[in-house]
């Protein structure tokens, strides 16, 4: 009897600067300062999903010519606050081509990635009555319960049933100073899946020392706190694909593009590694940044304000260092503090999200951020999916980059 054959992920190659397979153009056509918020690919490697500043959805499909425009677009009532993939999504198998979004004040929705059409939707009210739109959304591993983060708060639904969800409260109450506090603005599961019991890390905006914390989908009770990370509002969490046990996060802020991580089966509150982009401070920002992990566990990808992208190296062979400047210090405990092994300028303004292939040796960036004739020349940028614009109408925003650029990683 023959053995199935083993799938091996092609080895990346990070030596030198990569070449530019394609670049992507978002349209325009009616916001002329337009650019991608985040874009992330679909798990098949066949489609790219982009949801830009105006709000709208914009699908690439990959196989086209160079500076193609969009193959569709699904406007939105309102800003995007964020949106995943189903996890098993594939453009041949319409039944399973689909994504979840959630729209500012709007019930979580499950779209059809074909034509944009409402497969489903997903309630969130609270005690006012008022329409939730969740910061952050993430499926369990077995894609049966999704997940959504608000403030103090994650509600869980069960998608065989449309409807209302299970409330689990990250805090005891609004005057309670235990718990999670703050809008859920990150969530993450590890991999290390068994059929009694999952864990998900999740995270809050509100810029603690400790707001990041573990959990169980068998107990509502945190199983831990994570802390030593900088005084900052968590935008993002990921698990390492074939390393379970640790945990990235990133930060928005002054340390946005600076990567934390931690291994959650310590119960020493400190990072393990740091990965820190740049020598030089980075302005005070409220944009996301969105970094990636190959789907080997090897390398890890992030962007900065300043248009580069940054690679590192997940081997753990760097040699331990401290850095007393960065904030706050370590005390006794060693904290890797690791370069880039490779870092490049890729685009002609704030690099804002990035992310891995699902299985061949690309990488995909998008660039862009809100400039205004002021402060054009500074790298002043906000998020529309964190606050409003209140000078809207009065000073016309611009962006110096609003490309998606593939980068070609092959040996």
């Amino acid at each position: 009897m023959e053995e199935s054959p083993i799938w091996v992920p092609e080895p990346l190659n990070i030596s030198s600067t990569p070449p530019c397979a394609s670049v992507l153009n978002i349209n325009q056509k009616n916001h002329s300062a337009d650019f991608a918020r985040a874009a992330k690919w679909c798990p098949d490697g066949a489609v790219i999903m982009a949801h830009t500043e105006s709000g709208t959805f914009q699908r690439f499909d990959i196989g086209t010519p160079q500076n193609q425009a969009p193959a569709r677009e699904f406007p939105q009532p309102a800003p995007v606050l964020d949106f995943v993939w189903y996890p098993t999504a594939t453009i041949h198998d319409p039944s399973t081509f689909c994504f979840v979004a959630s729209v500012r004040e709007c019930p979580v929705k499950l779209l059809d990635a074909s034509d944009g059409r409402l497969r489903a939707s997903y309630k969130i009210v609270d005690h006012r009555e008022r329409q939730i739109a969740p910061h952050s959304l993430a499926f369990n591993l077995t894609a049966q319960k999704l997940y959504c983060g608000f403030e103090d708060a994650i509600e869980v639904f069960d998608l065989s049933r449309p409807g209302e969800g299970t409330r689990l409260p990250t805090t005891p109450s609004k005057k309670s100073k235990d718990g999670l506090k703050g809008i859920v603005s990150a969530l993450a599961f590890s991999p290390s899946y068994s059929p009694d019991e999952s864990f998900f890390a999740a995270g809050s905006f509100t810029p603690t020392a400790h707001n990041i914390a573990m959990f169980s989908d068998a107990q509502p009770d945190p199983l831990m706190y994570l802390g030593g990370g900088p005084q900052a509002g968590v935008t993002q969490l990921r698990f390492n694909p074939l390393r379970p046990h640790i945990l990235y996060a990133g930060y928005r802020g002054h340390a946005s593009g600076t990567i934390y991580s931690w291994d959650v089966r310590s119960n020493v509150d400190v990072p393990v590694e740091i990965f820190h982009t740049s020598d030089k401070p980075a302005a005070r920002s409220n944009q996301k940044m969105h970094f990636d992990i190959d789907c080997a566990g090897r390398f890890l990808s992030t962007g900065d304000q300043h248009a580069h992208i940054s690679i590192f190296d997940l081997s753990y062979n760097t040699e331990v260092t401290h850095e007393p400047e960065l904030d706050p210090p370590y005390g006794d405990h060693d904290t890797r503090v690791t370069p880039p092994t490779l870092k490049y300028r890729a685009h002609e303004d704030a690099v804002s999200s990035v992310a891995f292939h699902p299985f061949r040796p690309m990488l995909l960036s998008t660039a862009g951020s809100r400039h205004f004739r002021e402060d054009a020349a500074t790298d002043g940028t906000s998020d529309a999916s964190d606050e409003e614009n209140s000078s809207a109408g009065v000073r016309q925003p611009t962006t110096l980059d609003s490309s998606i650029k593939l980068w070609d990683l092959s040996v």
